[in-house]
């Protein structure tokens, strides 16, 4: 798997897993209760297909709620608003200059890839634009 696809799995992943822990034991429809006496229903309004038979939109992940939340359940200060090899570390990864090379290669940096300042900070940008891309909330701050 590529090193953008773990980032992608490591927030994706835990987004879906919150709205599951979320909606265990709930009904499926807790609103739609049939009406006791039915023949008192207009019919001027024809009748609807229920919203479960439409297509669902996916929700967009939201990329900075899933970040903090994971930083405060990780306890350590990491900059990773802003820096690649935080938010590698943040979500368990090996944020060695090798990853980061091969990282760098996945997203198209056309640069030296030393480590720089330079390389780390167009990392963790186009980064943040790739996870929008994928459907990923992402703030102006992280985007920065």
């Amino acid at each position: 798997m590529s090193i953008f696809g773990k980032i992608k799995d490591a927030i994706f992943g835990k987004a879906k897993a919150a709205p599951q822990a979320q909606q265990q034991g709930q009904p499926a429809y807790p609103s739609a209760q049939p009406s006791a006496m039915p023949q008192m229903q207009p019919h001027a309004a024809p009748a609807q297909a229920p919203q479960a038979a439409q297509p669902a939109q996916p929700a967009a992940v939201d990329v900075d709620a899933i970040l903090a939340q994971t930083a405060v359940q990780k306890g350590e200060k990491l900059n990773y608003q802003s820096s690649i090899v935080d938010l590698m570390k943040l979500l368990d990864l090996d944020s060695s200059l090798a990853n980061r090379k091969e990282l760098a290669t996945e997203l198209g940096y056309t640069g030296e890839k030393d480590g720089s300042a330079e390389m780390n900070i167009w990392l963790h940008k186009a980064v943040m634009r790739e996870l929008e891309k994928h459907g990923g909330k992402v703030s102006e701050e992280l985007k920065a």
